[in-house]
């Protein structure tokens, strides 16, 4: 996908369109909720120890806890404006910290 955008966003040199690809880390949408909530009925255990206790696993994150998707939708919005007009050809990541590597 980086590649793709990458791609993409030099087809597009000179036109005044940008392309750019957002990574995203572990987001708590409504199907990881409605997920988390099955788990932790089968378990017997309250939803919110069992949301927890996933994110508790992932020892890279350093946000420590499940990204909201109001978060990558923030920087969905900026980039989709004109104050990004220098942002083109880049991988944006809404990660939480849990990649290692340097993109």
């Amino acid at each position: 996908m980086i590649a793709l955008g990458n791609g993409l966003a030099k087809l597009t040199r000179g036109t005044g369109v940008t392309v750019n690809t957002i990574l995203g880390g572990p987001t708590f949408s409504d199907g990881v909720a409605a997920s988390v909530a099955a788990v932790a009925e089968a378990q017997s255990l309250p939803p919110a120890a069992m949301k927890s206790a996933i994110i508790g696993q992932n020892r890279t994150t350093l946000l420590e806890r499940f990204i909201e998707p109001e978060e990558i939708a923030d920087l969905v919005a900026y980039i989709a404006s004109p104050r990004s007009s220098a942002t083109n050809g880049a991988a944006l990541r809404v990660d939480g910290g849990v990649l290692a590597g340097i993109l």
